[in-house]
């Protein structure tokens, strides 16, 4: 059985965790506090960033891209069930673009500052980057999500999953960073209707239940994060 190395909290392990269900891989989950940089976890990966997958043969693959990658690839092209990766060229262009999106931009401006300031933060010591959340940095990410979430409404107005009229890895990385910010309880959801509808029609997915039982020690999520009917 393969094995990922994550954090429960980190949007990049979450959207990991998230194809992985999809496609019906069982993994062994190791939580990972990176910014302690354990010695054995560098080994696997010296960027010393969850998540990183490690398969039944023992290869290596370090990041969410390139996971979700090497799982397209290791389907095969014989591969019989639905792909999160599309097969046409201009739908692969365009579901990297938005993975790009979502694990990249939407990551610099909002999850990593919400989780960083309010969950990492509580568990580090202070020598290693620990203590109280900068709360200008929070007051930004809450304000940077409610365009992001306006542009979800956009592209699933004018289609039917994000990436067009097929589920994709696009998708789950964008549930996989929302999820995060609703456990936070920082989600706008009466920014954009629309926005809200996807979500829950993603977060429905047997995929997520996994997610939607995570705890973090001491933090109560949000009132809707479990909440299929919010």
């Amino acid at each position: 059985m393969p094995t990922l190395y994550h954090h429960p909290l980190c949007p990049h392990s979450r959207f990991v965790r998230l194809i992985l269900a999809e496609y019906g891989i069982e993994t062994t989950l190791i939580e990972e506090r990176a910014a302690e940089r354990r010695h054995d976890f560098l080994l696997l990966d010296p960027a010393g960033r969850t998540p990183v997958l490690v398969d039944d043969d023992g290869t290596v693959v370090p990041g969410a891209g390139v996971i979700a990658e090497y799982l397209d690839e290791t389907l095969g092209p014989d591969f019989s069930g639905p792909r999160l990766m599309p097969r046409g060229l201009r739908e692969r262009v365009e579901t990297r673009r938005l993975m790009d999106w979502f694990n990249g931009k939407f990551f610099d401006e909002v999850t990593n500052w919400l989780v960083t300031e309010k969950v990492y933060k509580r568990f580090l010591a202070p020598e290693i980057g620990g203590g109280a959340p900068d709360m200008d940095a929070v007051r930004v990410a809450r304000a940077n999500i409610r365009a992001h979430m306006r542009y979800i409404g956009y592209l699933t107005g004018v289609r039917k999953w994000l990436a067009g009229d097929a589920l994709t890895y696009a998708d789950f990385a964008a549930a996989a960073h929302i999820s995060c910010v609703d456990y936070l309880g920082d989600v706008p959801w009466n920014e954009d209707e629309t926005a809200k509808h996807w979500y829950q029609r993603i977060k429905s997915r047997p995929a997520f239940r996994p997610l939607l039982a995570d705890r973090a020690p001491g933090m109560t999520p949000g009132p809707c994060y479990a909440d299929l009917d919010f």
